[in-house]
């Protein structure tokens, strides 16, 4: 099996380089995403194809500037591993600058639950727009 570490930071280094399918082929297929806010994204995700539909939202709202790295080194404990992270992203008439912690649950080899946090929940839902 995959240590938690490697996956996560597959998941990272495709992310960062843009390669979706490699991203797309960390997630179980019965991931849950729990993405924060009052916007159009927030809630819970169940499934790949809807985590999938859900970043690629987020590429076309942003008019595909939307980025997101790996700010400081992961940090695990057991199967769950920390992602501190620092995101950016522009659309007409708007831009969005922040960070936050990435919470990741590997099982089985692959990504099996994500829990997001930002430091600045209204600039994401004045940036995404409201659900």
């Amino acid at each position: 099996m995959t240590a938690p570490l490697t996956v996560i930071t597959t998941y990272f280094d495709a992310l960062e380089s843009g390669d979706f399918a490699t991203v797309s082929a960390t997630f179980a297929d019965d991931i849950v995403w729990h993405q924060p806010g009052a916007n159009r994204f927030s809630g819970v995700h169940h499934g790949s194809a809807a985590v999938g539909e859900l970043i690629g939202g987020m590429m076309t709202v942003s008019e595909g500037t939307f980025t997101l790295a790996r700010n400081a080194p992961l940090m695990v404990n057991g199967d769950i591993v920390a992602a501190p992270v620092h995101w950016t992203a522009k659309r007409a008439g708007a831009e969005m600058d922040g960070v936050g912690v990435d919470l990741m649950r590997v099982a089985d080899g692959k990504v099996a639950e994500v829990w997001l946090f930002t430091a600045d929940p209204a600039e994401e839902d004045a940036f995404w727009g409201l659900g």
